[in-house]
């Protein structure tokens, strides 16, 4: 309890809790489908491997580099308290409400859609083609029912305090872990090496792969680090998710300590795993292959049916009991993720109505010390979200987005270092000034390329984020008034 009689956060969470906060918010279901668009992107098993290998790289040193804003600022709401400290309440306020309006309840909508279509698959009576009811435009269906139940059982569960809410992330993320490195091991041990050796003649010829008709147009010169760059779109996003811990700063045990060890244990573990498994793939698969290919094998990497790659590849482990293998995976892995992802998002809403930026109900801490309003807001929009149908379109926006406020974020690394020189700093930013400066330089590069050459994706979330501006004054005004 504070002085005034209301309660405070509760420091509950230590390393291995931490850690498993960030690998399963990091593992939903996209390392089970983004390869295959990577894969028509690039054209070049090397070349896909290139592409996460460079992911990896800048997950890793973006957590590194993180850890420094974690351990001199272990507050709750992360990276919008590093915002807002390193620039002003502007920056801070359009991170959190990008983050609201888009990233987060924008994920939590995709991955609780995800776990419901795939509970579909193990409960065939939830399928979208079972609506329930009907509003104008707005259709509710099974898998509509399912998904919303599962954020309104998750939001429920962490609304009754931070050690709820940690022991369920503790074993969906170790269940999940574990069931992923046994597969794993079935793809390195029992699986055939027919997609190797297909592989291995085209390993660094790099193409782009018509999704319609299978024509393959190579790629030369230059115009390979294009290719690299919006092939890293589904990398990027796979592997986002991993700053979801320091919003949670003031429930960590030690977090001078706990938050850089947890930001580069969590990243390191949760990568390794994506990378062996699209190891796994190009050995099981042909990268290339056919869109009206009778099987697997002959639609390839790049076709699979509606892009489903982890089913098509343990399709040639399990044959016919594939489907239900990875829909168990998948119902597992994207309950545990969205757990995550509700448990942190609550903590940046609560400090962004701290500074009256956002609903003040979100500001106030249940009895069992969490915002537990600011969970049932999340909740409400998430699931919208849902209901809308908008969440696949909003998502192509995140990487942007996301993108843009990690440069940011990372460049105040610089600007605090300049403005706070004598700040107690725990721990500090690994390679400093050349990994955060090469972070830097790497992500704007992406960013300039995705604005040029996927305008579709990158400017609406540009908008999304401009249109903050107009809303943090208008909010301001509100609260001078009231």
């Amino acid at each position: 309890m504070s002085q005034d009689g209301q309660p405070t956060f509760r420091k509950s969470l230590n390393l291995i809790d931490s850690s498993a906060l960030i690998i399963g918010s990091m593992i939903g279901s996209g390392i089970f489908i983004v390869s295959a668009d990577m894969a028509r992107t690039l054209g070049s098993p090397g070349w896909l491997l290139v592409a996460w290998l460079i992911t990896g790289f800048m997950t890793v040193m973006g957590a590194l580099n993180f850890g420094e804003l974690a351990s001199m600022m272990p507050k709750a709401g992360g990276t919008y308290v590093y915002l807002r400290e390193a620039y002003n309440p502007l920056t801070g306020f359009l991170y959190g409400w990008t983050l609201f309006m888009v990233i987060q309840t924008g994920t939590i909508a995709a991955v609780a859609m995800a776990f419901g279509k795939f509970f579909g698959v193990i409960i065939p009576w939830f399928n979208e083609a079972n609506i329930l009811l009907k509003l104008g435009p707005v259709k509710f269906s099974s898998v509509h029912l399912v998904a919303i139940g599962s954020l309104a059982l998750l939001t429920w569960i962490n609304s009754r305090g931070i050690k709820t809410g940690k022991h369920v992330q503790n074993a969906f993320t170790f269940t999940k872990v574990l069931i992923l490195m046994l597969l794993l091991l079935a793809g390195f041990i029992f699986a055939g090496s027919d997609g190797m050796r297909a592989n291995s003649a085209l390993f660094w010829d790099a193409a782009s792969l018509n999704k319609v008709t299978g024509a393959v147009t190579p790629i030369t010169g230059g115009m390979i680090v294009v290719a690299l760059a919006m092939a890293m779109v589904g990398s990027l996003f796979t592997c986002d998710a991993w700053t979801n811990v320091t919003f949670a700063s003031a429930e960590v045990v030690n977090p001078k300590r706990t938050l850089p060890l947890s930001l580069f244990w969590g990243t390191l573990i949760a990568f390794t795993l994506f990378f062996l498994t699209n190891i796994v793939y190009i050995k099981v698969l042909p990268l290339r292959g056919m869109p009206d290919g009778a099987g697997v094998l002959e639609r390839g990497m790049a076709f699979a049916t509606n892009d489903r790659l982890g089913t098509a590849t343990i399709s040639s482990i399990f044959g016919d009991y594939a489907a239900i293998i990875m829909a168990v995976l998948i119902v597992i892995s994207t309950f545990g993720c969205n757990n995550g992802l509700i448990l942190s998002g609550a903590r940046v809403y609560y400090a962004m109505a701290a500074d009256k930026l956002f609903f003040r109900q979100a500001e106030r801490l249940n009895g069992r010390a969490v915002p537990g309003n600011g969970l049932w807001i999340q909740f409400a929009w998430a699931s919208l979200l849902c209901l809308s149908g908008s969440y696949s379109q909003l998502l192509d926006y995140v990487v942007f987005a996301v993108l843009l406020f990690y440069v940011l974020t990372i460049l105040s690394i610089f600007v605090l270092r300049i403005r706070k020189p004598d700040a107690e700093r725990p721990y500090k930013a690994f390679g400093y000034p050349f990994i955060p400066a090469i972070y830097i330089l790497m992500a704007s590069t992406i960013m300039i390329i995705l604005l040029i050459y996927k305008p579709a994706f990158t400017w609406p979330g540009l908008i999304i984020v401009i249109l903050g501006i107009p809303v943090f004054y208008i909010w301001k005004r509100f609260n001078k008034t009231v």
